[in-house]
């Protein structure tokens, strides 16, 4: 079977059981703070098993992309040098939420691996794994399953605590939990390895392929352990790893998909791979491929999703990450002798195989492969900078061993590869400090790992049971019961004025955050007691009030009257509406590339981020300006459907970036219709306008970047713009009134003093050179001789950093073989230059100067050898430190 084939017949089968098919999620989480990546097939699927979301169906069936490079799990580093470490994986897994249990998931996975119909792997060699104390699973393998007992494994305790097992799976250090029941294969005994709990229990003979994770437990901050009112299941089997127990080989890296790759690899880079080919061909074994090829088709596979799933190249998070991922196949590829890009080509090779299962590759190639070569030739720059450094360090050293630091710097800063540096070093007779990089090195993973602990505590996340029904879509007044009150996180029944308390009604016309929009807010009222309603969000299906009881008491059960602030609300909507043609307007003006990254709707403004790579002109903001006014203007109705998603597809709806749709969706229409289509069409629960004309005006009011290929948009409508719009006149009024100008003056007038100060400013410049030239001569008096060196200090008033440059230049051109350190002070700012002549370098260096004066003033500073600079602000101290400069050059 290929992996295809594996991959279509796992989701089959768990179909054919009453499990519902589950797309993939994407890569980058939604709405998970503790995740870099997502890196599970039940990543989509916590809100679900922490019980705050309820959705269609108890059983589902999904097969996950998946990514581990960073953060907690990165296993980046072995990537190409094992069988089985990808930083891209598919997880195949199959859940129940408080349906079945044990029994139905052993014997589900045993059926499936087993029984003729489906994968037919021999019964006699495969083990089993349970923690130590789970008796029913253990029960249920041996008695009911058939599996001998020497061939189920005990796991106690083995991490250092208990519970801490690899057989006991946990959320996080509270919250949902359980034992795990493991499924292994034998590959046979031509390969090196032991069962679980051996001494060889790493090597390559017993290969863990499927996991069941049974959530039997909620562990509390006292970690004590109680049992889940509905136990869940969630499992895992790696895509690859039973795809090589099914193809017969003992490596990842020999499965068809990957076999595919590694020979694209290798055409693409032009590596001559046809002696290694044939001695596989004639061995009849797979070809094993270079470690270097390995890396690249790997990487090839997670570059292209996560950029597919909008994570651009940077210097921070996801970004990061990714950016190592592609510079670390690159350098790879240049072990190989590859010139030139070329690992943007793997992608059409990827599409081949795997771009049916995945079409997001194809749609988005165009956008993928420039991402990828973009980020090559930047590196091809790195590798030039980095090499410039290194040059530099080489000539200042002493003795014959890089440090440590400077491999580290070079690696980490600057992205360029140990194993270089070493090459280079070893051409020069050099070494490095290995020891002093690991050192370094090890800094950093403890600082990675430190920013993958999240202390989340699962269990101060308020559950509520049910759901409130949503009256708000036309209503900004309802009647609602009371069904919940939480206060300190402790569900109570009544609430007294003061109190500050969570409110859950059986009915609301309150909005619940979501999708961008915020949540409304407003006030309950009754016979005994007024909530204002400060914020409301959403728990699983019920909606919840947060707010404080501002008159008497309410309690648990009594009916409410809710109203929403309507002129808020209304004002929301305008935005919200905004948004959506704004978005379209983008897609039209900048091109369909262009994907939401996020989104701020409330009353006052209207927050949009895309994936865009480059600045958004004047003159493209006026075209989106103009495009949505144009639709505003046209005053066209805004409609609403609830459709299937396939029929919401068909019409065209926009999926948006990061969200979770269910079967049924509610479709929304805007704007004129051109080919049958409306301007605008998203899936979006949230509130809007009747029609377009309700919007006002729209007025952008700022444009930039936020992140890597992420710009921002924020903009406001109604009478927020109208306010921006009149508060433009107001300043042009000033302007022209101080400018004594006609209104259709303001741009010949702003010209014309702009030229004008420019040419003042030059004359300044001029003089202040000449100022800089009388002052050099009088300075020349000042020098003496410092510890055998001839030395001018010396502190100026009324002088800025580019003036004290042009001061410190003049001095140059009449002293040129001595230590010249220059203090101008300008108001409460002082600017620092130093420089030093090549004869004293061995012994001083500017830039150890300018450390040490910002150092001493409270500044910052730093430079080259011979010439560096600094500021501060200038202090009490500032006299006192210039006075004792000559006793710590002395020194």
């Amino acid at each position: 079977m290929t992996s295809a084939e594996i991959r279509e017949a796992f989701l089959r089968y768990f179909e054919s059981q009453g499990h519902t098919r589950v797309a993939s999620s994407s890569l980058v989480p939604a709405n998970d703070p503790t995740l870099l990546f997502t890196n599970a097939g039940m990543n989509q699927f916590k809100d679900c098993f922490l019980g705050l979301e309820k959705r269609d169906y108890v059983r589902a069936v999904s097969s996950q992309k998946c990514v581990r490079a960073g953060g907690k799990h990165n296993d980046l580093d072995n990537v190409g040098y094992t069988a089985r470490h990808h930083t891209f994986f598919e997880m195949l897994g199959n859940f129940s939420f408080g349906d079945y249990f044990k029994r139905d998931a052993l014997k589900f996975a045993w059926d499936f691996l087993t029984s003729e119909q489906w994968l037919a792997l021999p019964k006699d060699r495969l083990y089993a794994t349970v923690y130590h104390t789970d008796d029913e699973a253990f029960e249920i393998w041996n008695k009911e399953i058939g599996l001998d007992a020497d061939r189920i494994i005990r796991i106690g305790d083995n991490k250092g605590g208990k519970y801490a097992s690899d057989n006991f799976w946990a959320m996080g250090d509270t919250g949902p939990c359980g034992p795990c029941s493991e499924i292994f294969f034998d590959h046979g005994d031509h390969i090196w390895g032991g069962l679980p709990g051996t001494p060889e229990e790493d090597g390559d003979r017993f290969i863990e392929i499927w996991n069941n994770v049974f959530m039997q437990f909620n562990r509390t901050a006292d970690g004590v352990m109680h049992p889940l009112p509905a136990p869940s299941v969630d499992t895992g089997m790696g895509l690859e790893r039973i795809s090589a127990v099914l193809q017969h080989v003992n490596s990842n890296y020999e499965i068809d998909l990957f076999q595919h790759l590694l020979k694209a690899a290798a055409e693409i880079i032009g590596l001559d791979t046809s002696a290694i080919e044939a001695e596989a061909k004639a061995q009849n074994k797979p070809v094993e491929y270079p470690a270097s090829l390995k890396v690249i088709a790997d990487h090839a596979r997670s570059c292209s999703f996560l950029i597919a799933d909008g994570v651009n190249p940077s210097n921070e998070g996801r970004g990061y990450v990714l950016r190592r991922i592609i510079r670390r196949a690159v350098r790879h590829g240049n072990k190989l002798g590859a010139t030139g890009s070329f690992f943007y080509k793997m992608l059409q090779p990827l599409i081949k195989v795997m771009g049916e299962a995945y079409p997001e590759l194809a749609a988005q190639q165009a956008r993928i492969e420039a991402q990828l070569l973009k980020e090559e030739e930047q590196f091809a720059k790195t590798l030039e900078q980095g090499l410039r450094l290194l040059e530099g360090e080489l000539a200042q050293l002493k003795g014959n061993v890089i440090a440590g630091e400077t491999v580290f710097k070079l690696y980490d800063t600057y992205g360029f590869p140990t194993d270089l540096t070493a090459d280079i070093a070893r051409e020069r007779d050099l070494t490095i400090d290995e020891a002093g990089f690991e050192v370094e090195m090890a800094a950093q993973r403890q600082r990675a790992r430190d920013a993958g602990k999240f202390a989340v505590d699962y269990n101060s996340i308020v559950k509520v049971e049910g759901e409130t029904q949503f009256d708000g879509y036309d209503a900004t007044q309802g009647q609602g019961q009371i069904v919940a009150i939480y206060k300190d996180g402790v569900q109570v029944d009544e609430i007294n004025e003061g109190d500050e308390a969570l409110i859950v009604l059986n009915q609301t016309p309150f909005y619940a955050e979501s999708g961008g929009q915020i949540g409304d807010t407003g006030i309950f009222k009754n016979d005994t007691g007024i909530f204002e309603v400060q914020d409301t969000k959403k728990s699983g299906g019920a909606f919840v009030h947060q707010g404080i009881v501002t008159m008497g008491s309410l309690k648990a059960t009594q009916n409410v009257e809710a109203t929403v602030k309507a002129d808020i609300r209304a004002a929301t909507a305008r935005n919200h509406s905004a948004t959506h043609l704004l978005h379209a307007a983008l897609r039209q003006i900048l091109g369909e590339h262009v994907q939401q990254k996020g989104s701020l709707v409330a009353s006052d403004i209207l927050r949009f981020d895309f994936a865009n790579d480059q600045p958004v002109s004047f003159e493209q903001l006026q075209q989106i300006e103009r495009l949505v006014n144009a639709e505003v203007i046209a005053n066209s109705p805004v409609t609403t459907e609830l459709l299937d998603i396939e029929s919401a597809k068909a019409k065209g709806a926009m999926m948006l970036f990061g969200e979770k749709y269910g079967e049924e969706v509610r479709v929304l229409s805007m704007g004129s219709i051109i080919e049958e289509k409306n301007f605008s069409i998203e899936l979006c629960g949230g509130i809007h306008v009747k029609r377009t004309g309700d919007i006002g005006l729209f007025k952008i009011t700022s444009e930039g970047g936020v992140a890597a290929g992420v710009r921002r948009i924020e903009a406001v409508t109604g009478t927020k713009a109208l306010e921006v719009v009149q508060k433009a006149e107001t300043d042009i009024q000033i302007i022209n009134g101080l400018l004594k100008a006609q209104k259709d003056q303001t741009v010949e007038k702003v010209e014309a003093i702009v030229e004008t100060a420019s040419s003042l400013q030059k004359q300044i410049e001029q003089l202040n050179q000449k100022l800089a030239s009388f002052q050099a001569a009088e300075l020349l008096d000042q020098v003496k001789e410092i510890a055998g060196r001839q030395t001018l200090i010396t502190s100026v008033k009324g002088l800025d950093a580019k003036s004290l440059r042009n001061l410190h230049d003049s001095v140059k051109s009449k002293l040129e073989d001595a230590v010249i350190i220059l203090a101008g002070v300008e108001g409460d700012k002082v600017s620092l230059i130093a420089s030093v002549a090549k004869q004293y370098a061995a012994t001083l260096k500017a830039g150890d100067i300018i450390k040490h004066l910002a150092q001493e003033l409270g500044g910052k500073g730093g430079g080259k050898p011979d010439l560096a600079q600094g500021g501060a602000p200038l202090n009490e101290k500032f006299d006192q430190v210039i006075a004792a400069l000559p006793a710590w050059l002395e020194q």
